[in-house]
Protein backbone atom coordinates (compact mmCIF):
# COMPACT_ATOMS: atom_id res chain seq x y z
CA UNK A 1 0.00 0.00 0.00
CA UNK A 2 1.30 3.44 -0.91
CA UNK A 3 0.91 6.61 1.15
CA UNK A 4 -0.08 9.58 -0.98
CA UNK A 5 -0.29 9.48 -4.77
CA UNK A 6 1.28 6.42 -6.34
CA UNK A 7 4.25 7.29 -8.57
CA UNK A 8 3.99 5.73 -12.03
CA UNK A 9 6.36 5.15 -14.91
CA UNK A 10 4.54 4.75 -18.21
CA UNK A 11 6.25 2.96 -21.12
CA UNK A 12 5.06 3.79 -24.64
CA UNK A 13 5.73 2.89 -28.27
CA UNK A 14 2.99 4.66 -30.21
CA UNK A 15 0.40 7.42 -30.24
CA UNK A 16 -0.12 7.50 -26.48
CA UNK A 17 -3.89 7.13 -26.18
CA UNK A 18 -3.52 4.98 -23.06
CA UNK A 19 -1.01 7.42 -21.60
CA UNK A 20 -3.49 10.23 -22.24
CA UNK A 21 -6.20 8.20 -20.51
CA UNK A 22 -4.03 8.01 -17.39
CA UNK A 23 -3.15 11.70 -17.57
CA UNK A 24 -6.85 12.56 -17.83
CA UNK A 25 -7.83 10.19 -15.00
CA UNK A 26 -5.28 11.86 -12.73
CA UNK A 27 -6.36 15.37 -13.75
CA UNK A 28 -10.02 14.55 -13.04
CA UNK A 29 -9.08 13.00 -9.68
CA UNK A 30 -10.38 9.59 -10.65
CA UNK A 31 -6.88 8.28 -9.98
CA UNK A 32 -4.72 9.35 -7.05
CA UNK A 33 -1.40 9.12 -8.84
CA UNK A 34 1.37 11.04 -10.51
CA UNK A 35 3.32 10.07 -13.60
CA UNK A 36 6.94 10.64 -12.71
CA UNK A 37 8.43 9.29 -15.91
CA UNK A 38 7.52 8.34 -19.47
CA UNK A 39 9.87 6.16 -21.52
CA UNK A 40 9.46 5.79 -25.27
CA UNK A 41 10.98 2.95 -27.28
CA UNK A 42 11.39 5.24 -30.32
CA UNK A 43 12.12 8.96 -30.62
CA UNK A 44 9.43 9.84 -33.17
CA UNK A 45 6.21 8.84 -31.41
CA UNK A 46 3.29 11.07 -30.48
CA UNK A 47 3.14 9.66 -26.96
CA UNK A 48 6.31 11.58 -26.08
CA UNK A 49 4.67 14.81 -27.25
CA UNK A 50 1.70 14.06 -24.99
CA UNK A 51 4.02 13.53 -22.04
CA UNK A 52 5.93 16.76 -22.62
CA UNK A 53 2.69 18.71 -23.08
CA UNK A 54 1.62 17.48 -19.64
CA UNK A 55 4.96 18.46 -18.09
CA UNK A 56 6.06 14.86 -17.54
CA UNK A 57 9.76 13.96 -17.86
CA UNK A 58 10.15 11.91 -21.04
CA UNK A 59 13.10 9.77 -22.11
CA UNK A 60 13.83 7.69 -25.19
CA UNK A 61 15.38 4.25 -24.89
CA UNK A 62 15.53 3.21 -28.53
CA UNK A 63 15.55 -0.58 -28.81
CA UNK A 64 17.46 -0.32 -32.09
CA UNK A 65 20.44 1.25 -30.31
CA UNK A 66 21.03 -1.73 -28.00
CA UNK A 67 22.77 -4.95 -29.02
CA UNK A 68 20.59 -7.26 -26.96
CA UNK A 69 17.52 -7.49 -24.76
CA UNK A 70 19.53 -7.53 -21.54
CA UNK A 71 21.28 -4.20 -22.14
CA UNK A 72 18.05 -2.59 -23.36
CA UNK A 73 16.10 -3.76 -20.32
CA UNK A 74 18.88 -2.70 -17.98
CA UNK A 75 18.76 0.88 -19.29
CA UNK A 76 14.97 1.04 -19.01
CA UNK A 77 15.04 -0.03 -15.38
CA UNK A 78 17.96 2.26 -14.54
CA UNK A 79 15.72 5.19 -15.45
CA UNK A 80 12.78 3.70 -13.56
CA UNK A 81 14.86 3.13 -10.42
CA UNK A 82 16.21 6.69 -10.55
CA UNK A 83 12.68 8.13 -10.70
CA UNK A 84 11.54 6.51 -7.45
CA UNK A 85 8.65 4.77 -9.15
CA UNK A 86 6.11 2.56 -7.34
CA UNK A 87 4.50 0.90 -10.38
CA UNK A 88 5.39 0.55 -14.06
CA UNK A 89 2.52 0.71 -16.56
CA UNK A 90 3.01 -0.45 -20.14
CA UNK A 91 0.80 1.59 -22.44
CA UNK A 92 1.12 0.41 -26.01
CA UNK A 93 4.72 -0.68 -25.33
CA UNK A 94 5.74 -3.14 -28.04
CA UNK A 95 9.17 -4.28 -26.84
CA UNK A 96 9.89 -7.36 -24.81
CA UNK A 97 11.49 -6.60 -21.44
CA UNK A 98 13.50 -8.63 -18.98
CA UNK A 99 11.84 -7.86 -15.65
CA UNK A 100 14.35 -7.74 -12.78
CA UNK A 101 13.42 -9.74 -9.70
CA UNK A 102 12.98 -6.55 -7.68
CA UNK A 103 10.28 -5.39 -10.12
CA UNK A 104 8.29 -8.60 -10.49
CA UNK A 105 4.71 -7.96 -9.43
CA UNK A 106 5.16 -4.22 -10.01
CA UNK A 107 4.85 -4.02 -13.80
CA UNK A 108 1.41 -3.97 -15.46
CA UNK A 109 0.18 -4.06 -19.04
CA UNK A 110 -3.19 -3.54 -20.68
CA UNK A 111 -4.14 -5.59 -23.76
CA UNK A 112 -7.14 -4.91 -26.04
CA UNK A 113 -8.57 -8.45 -25.92
CA UNK A 114 -9.58 -11.08 -23.40
CA UNK A 115 -6.34 -12.92 -22.73
CA UNK A 116 -5.15 -15.61 -23.15
CA UNK A 117 -6.94 -15.28 -26.51
CA UNK A 118 -5.53 -12.96 -29.16
CA UNK A 119 -2.27 -12.18 -27.39
CA UNK A 120 1.41 -12.82 -27.90
CA UNK A 121 4.13 -11.47 -30.14
CA UNK A 122 2.81 -9.38 -33.00
CA UNK A 123 -0.72 -9.13 -31.57
CA UNK A 124 -1.27 -5.45 -30.95
CA UNK A 125 -3.48 -2.61 -32.13
CA UNK A 126 -5.66 -3.21 -35.17
CA UNK A 127 -4.33 -6.74 -35.64
CA UNK A 128 -6.04 -7.83 -32.42
CA UNK A 129 -9.46 -6.55 -33.47
CA UNK A 130 -9.10 -8.01 -36.96
CA UNK A 131 -8.42 -11.41 -35.39
CA UNK A 132 -11.39 -11.13 -33.03
CA UNK A 133 -13.71 -10.39 -35.95
CA UNK A 134 -12.18 -13.10 -38.14
CA UNK A 135 -12.90 -15.68 -35.44
CA UNK A 136 -16.53 -14.61 -35.15
CA UNK A 137 -16.29 -13.72 -31.47
CA UNK A 138 -19.46 -12.39 -29.86
CA UNK A 139 -17.66 -10.72 -26.95
CA UNK A 140 -14.37 -8.88 -26.71
CA UNK A 141 -12.82 -6.58 -24.14
CA UNK A 142 -9.55 -5.79 -22.44
CA UNK A 143 -7.21 -7.38 -19.93
CA UNK A 144 -4.94 -5.81 -17.33
CA UNK A 145 -2.22 -8.19 -16.22
CA UNK A 146 1.10 -8.28 -14.45
CA UNK A 147 4.04 -8.56 -16.83
CA UNK A 148 6.37 -11.54 -16.84
CA UNK A 149 9.22 -12.40 -19.20
CA UNK A 150 6.97 -13.13 -22.20
CA UNK A 151 4.39 -11.28 -24.28
CA UNK A 152 0.90 -11.03 -22.73
CA UNK A 153 1.31 -14.06 -20.49
CA UNK A 154 1.50 -12.71 -16.94
CA UNK A 155 -1.13 -13.20 -14.21
CA UNK A 156 -4.44 -11.53 -15.03
CA UNK A 157 -5.59 -8.76 -12.67
CA UNK A 158 -8.95 -7.90 -14.21
CA UNK A 159 -10.86 -7.97 -17.47
CA UNK A 160 -13.70 -5.88 -18.86
CA UNK A 161 -15.99 -7.02 -21.63
CA UNK A 162 -18.01 -5.47 -24.42
CA UNK A 163 -20.19 -6.93 -27.19
CA UNK A 164 -19.01 -7.53 -30.73
CA UNK A 165 -21.71 -6.24 -33.07
CA UNK A 166 -22.71 -7.78 -36.39
CA UNK A 167 -21.61 -4.74 -38.40
CA UNK A 168 -18.38 -4.08 -36.49
CA UNK A 169 -15.17 -3.15 -38.26
CA UNK A 170 -11.76 -3.29 -36.56
CA UNK A 171 -12.04 0.46 -35.97
CA UNK A 172 -15.51 0.44 -34.41
CA UNK A 173 -14.60 -2.52 -32.22
CA UNK A 174 -11.36 -0.84 -31.16
CA UNK A 175 -13.28 2.24 -30.02
CA UNK A 176 -15.70 0.16 -27.97
CA UNK A 177 -12.88 -1.84 -26.37
CA UNK A 178 -10.99 1.36 -25.56
CA UNK A 179 -13.98 2.65 -23.59
CA UNK A 180 -13.48 -0.37 -21.33
CA UNK A 181 -9.71 0.17 -21.22
CA UNK A 182 -10.31 3.70 -19.92
CA UNK A 183 -12.04 2.19 -16.91
CA UNK A 184 -9.90 -0.91 -16.42
CA UNK A 185 -6.39 0.53 -16.16
CA UNK A 186 -7.14 3.18 -13.52
CA UNK A 187 -9.15 0.56 -11.63
CA UNK A 188 -6.23 -1.88 -11.59
CA UNK A 189 -3.81 0.85 -10.51
CA UNK A 190 -6.12 1.83 -7.64
CA UNK A 191 -6.27 -1.80 -6.50
CA UNK A 192 -2.47 -2.03 -6.55
CA UNK A 193 -2.03 1.27 -4.71
CA UNK A 194 -4.42 0.15 -1.97
CA UNK A 195 -2.55 -3.13 -1.45
CA UNK A 196 -5.47 -5.27 -2.56
CA UNK A 197 -3.74 -7.47 -5.15
CA UNK A 198 -2.21 -10.82 -4.17
CA UNK A 199 -0.37 -12.93 -6.74
CA UNK A 200 -0.81 -16.65 -6.10
CA UNK A 201 0.88 -18.56 -8.89
CA UNK A 202 -1.04 -17.84 -12.09
CA UNK A 203 -3.87 -16.11 -10.24
CA UNK A 204 -4.27 -12.60 -8.88
CA UNK A 205 -6.66 -12.36 -5.96
CA UNK A 206 -8.40 -9.10 -5.09
CA UNK A 207 -8.60 -8.92 -1.32
CA UNK A 208 -10.36 -6.62 1.10
CA UNK A 209 -13.92 -5.89 2.19
CA UNK A 210 -15.03 -4.74 -1.28
CA UNK A 211 -13.62 -7.69 -3.23
CA UNK A 212 -17.10 -8.67 -4.39
CA UNK A 213 -18.36 -5.13 -4.88
CA UNK A 214 -20.42 -3.84 -7.78
CA UNK A 215 -17.37 -1.97 -9.09
CA UNK A 216 -15.53 -5.24 -9.63
CA UNK A 217 -18.58 -7.19 -10.74
CA UNK A 218 -19.38 -4.71 -13.51
CA UNK A 219 -21.49 -1.64 -14.07
CA UNK A 220 -24.66 -1.14 -16.13
CA UNK A 221 -22.77 0.68 -18.91
CA UNK A 222 -22.70 -1.98 -21.59
CA UNK A 223 -19.48 -3.39 -20.23
CA UNK A 224 -18.39 -5.26 -17.16
CA UNK A 225 -15.48 -6.58 -15.17
CA UNK A 226 -14.56 -10.19 -14.72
Amino acid sequence: MTHGPINLAVLVSGSGTTLQNLIDAIASRQLDARIGLVIGSRPDIRALDRARAAGIPAHVVDRRQFPDLASFSRRVFELIDAAGVDLVCLAGWLCLLEIPARWQGRVMNIHPALLPSFGGKGMYGRRVHEAVLAHGCKVSGCTVHFVDQNYDSGPIILQRTCPVLEDDTPDTLARRVFEQEKIAYPQAIRLFASGRLRIEGRRVRIVGPDAGSRELAGEPDGGGSV
